[in-house]
């Protein structure tokens, strides 16, 4: 192990983990009664995903349990951030638990304490039950309620033994790439009419809150995607643009669950789908603040002839991963130096609930995955969240994405985010150089000395 000051450190008792999600992971995707979901839906059609692939088998998680828990003891990781696939619990999404769909969960959650792991539960990680999409999905309101019954089957299941619970993972990405933009499922291409969407995300966040404290849930939080929004000039047309973009893929969710309203710029846009009441239905008490953090985005104004009126521009002048994302662990410090300046009283504990990176690396003639890129890069975004944490920002945690190399949603196989890599004919785990550049890290932090 190298020395402990060769890497970044933290305070004691911060959380390091790790982030997967059902879809990307889980595979048996008929099996034990597991109903169909939106993601199957969507990967069934041609020219959805790049590479043609699905989530069907994925990375066989769902018998590779013992096997994947165990690499998470050796890492040292304290938590694991997982999903649950809402169309193995319910799946048709209404109606009585299916037994075998809660056994998987429940087997889960006692192999992860018992080898050091306490689970974050993440109850809606984009796998929509398609019986719901057909009936309009989330921009049915009655979908809400159906999350709510959803919450509390699985509150009242795992409630004893999970420390940490997310409703909703990035209602912008949810909302925005599936019914605006159509890049994601269902593949609905809405534009602005997807914020019907985005306001019953938000509201089923409320809703599951509500319900997972009824059942005696004591730590609730969220997982929202943020970035630095960055105009692309300084010509008061990109300028303006960029605070609208930034009103939309960051303040629509953010201000909702920690004010209780929406942006003032955005407010006429929600009036024909709120009702008196739903704000307060949203703005639930968080115990922390999940950040998912990839990269910043550069706005500019589009031309007249544009459907929407952003151009998105390339961030130039930094190194990017093989996702082509820029590399800027500055803008995460950014971030949550100027979110808490914001927000302050208002802003619980935060945790890092998402970051990593795409690099497609694989094992060379040894045997050996040398991935020093996702080094360099764990190591700045890690030593961004201690540069904020002695700017005086409470961040209890760093959930790197991912455990392993999965299904990259509309990219398929094409991009591995894992510390261990993923052969996805023989599903063999190949533990990454990342990996133990990762352990070493969490065994330098000053409660392992």
């Amino acid at each position: 192990m190298a020395p402990p000051h060769d890497f970044p450190l933290l305070p004691p008792g911060f959380r390091f983990g790790t982030s997967t999600a059902s879809y990307q992971v889980e595979g048996a995707a008929t099996e034990d009664g597991r109903g169909p979901s939106i993601w199957d839906t969507f990967t069934a059609e041609p020219g959805r995903v790049v590479d043609g692939s699905t989530g069907a088998v994925a990375c066989d998680h769902y018998h590779r349990v013992d096997e994947d828990v165990a690499l998470m003891k050796e890492l040292g990781t304290g938590g694991y951030r997982f999903s649950i696939a809402w169309p193995r619990i319910q799946p048709d999404g209404r109606g009585p638990a299916n037994p075998k769909g809660l056994a998987f969960y429940d087997r889960l959650v006692d192999t992860l304490l018992a080898n050091g792991q306490q689970p974050m539960v993440t109850l809606y990680h984009w796998d929509l039950p398609q019986a719901l999409e057909d009936d309009g999905g989330w921009l049915n309101r009655d979908t809400v309620e159906r999350f709510a019954d959803y919450a509390a089957i699985v509150g009242e299941k795992l409630v004893d033994r999970v420390e940490h619970w997310i409703p909703v993972n990035e209602p912008n990405v949810a909302s925005i790439l599936g019914y605006g933009m159509g890049t994601h499922a269902p593949g609905k291409a809405m534009l602005f009419d997807c914020l019907a969407a985005a306001h019953h995300l938000l509201m089923a966040h409320g809703r599951a809150a509500i319900e997972l404290r009824r059942v005696g849930a004591e730590s609730i939080g969220c997982a929202n995607n943020h970035a630095p929004i960055w105009p692309a000039s300084d010509d008061d047309a990109d300028v303006g643009i960029s605070k609208i973009f930034d009103a939309l893929w960051n303040g629509m969710f953010l201000e909702p669950m920690l004010l209780g309203r929406y942006p003032v710029d955005l407010m006429p846009l929600f009036e024909d789908v709120m009702q008196d009441g739903d704000l307060a239905t949203i703005r639930q008490p968080l115990d922390f603040y999940g950040v998912n953090y990839y990269n910043p985005m550069k706005i500019a104004a589009a031309d007249e002839e544009s459907d929407i009126p952003f151009d998105f521009r390339e961030v130039v002048g930094y190194p990017t991963t093989d996702f082509g994302w820029p590399i800027v662990p500055d803008a995460l410090r950014e971030w949550l130096v100027m979110f808490r300046a914001r927000f302050r009283a208002a802003l619980p504990p935060m945790m890092i609930t998402e970051s990593g990176c795409s690099y497609n690396v694989g094992p060379d003639e040894h045997g050996v995955v040398d991935d020093q890129a996702r080094i360099d890069y764990l190591r700045a975004h890690v030593n961004a969240v201690s540069e904020a944490i002695t700017r005086g920002v409470d961040v209890r945690g760093y959930y790197t994405w991912s455990l392993m190399d999965n299904f990259e949603w509309a990219e398929g196989y094409t991009q591995r985010f894992g510390l261990v890599h993923v052969d996805y004919e023989t599903l063999e785990r190949t533990k990454k150089k990342s990996f133990q550049w990762y352990a070493d890290l969490i065994r330098a932090q000053p409660q392992h000395l």
